[in-house]
């Protein structure tokens, strides 16, 4: 992106968050939305955009099925970083690991949400453990909590590179 200015892409698995996460930081954030068996879904992108530490922050969130390969790397081209969510009540899976190996073959600065902390049984140590020397934050996108201050723990690490 131009001076200035963070593209920052969030990846996760369905219903990790991600749509959450972007709300949380943006509340005039757009969705494009569809109606499934398991409730509503992301199907084409968030986007949602703040200053954080004088720069323009514009937020793309993905959707996190199998199917929709093609949309995140769509999104992904030209992006400063990347963050995944985390369901911390359900830890990381086969999606999480696979958005993970590849955006470690795209040598990106990335991040991890462990999201749902508010929410019973969530254990957001296993996270960090099974993505042992990864950044990860405890969050709750649905109450805020640790959103910001996650975010600005990211683009920091950006900011300095």
């Amino acid at each position: 992106m131009a001076e200035g200015r963070l593209k920052i892409v969030v990846f996760g698995s369905f219903n990790a968050g991600k749509s959450s996460f972007i709300q949380a930081l943006d509340p005039g954030s757009r969705h494009i939305e569809a109606t499934s068996k398991e409730g509503a879904t992301t199907v084409a992108f968030d986007f949602g955009r703040l200053q954080v530490r004088g720069r323009a922050v514009y937020l793309f969130g993905t959707p996190g099925q199998e199917r929709f390969e093609f949309v995140r790397e769509i999104l992904a081209r030209g992006m400063d970083g990347a963050i995944i969510v985390v369901d911390a009540t359900r830890g990381v899976d086969a999606m999480t690991r696979h958005l993970y190996d590849r955006l470690k073959e795209l040598e990106v600065p990335l991040a991890f949400m462990a999201n749902k902390c508010d929410c019973p049984g969530a254990a957001p140590g296993t996270i960090s453990r099974d993505l042992p020397g990864e950044m990860v934050h405890p969050i709750s996108a649905r109450n805020g909590e640790n959103v910001y201050a996650a975010l600005d723990a990211f683009v920091a690490t950006l900011v300095a590179r």
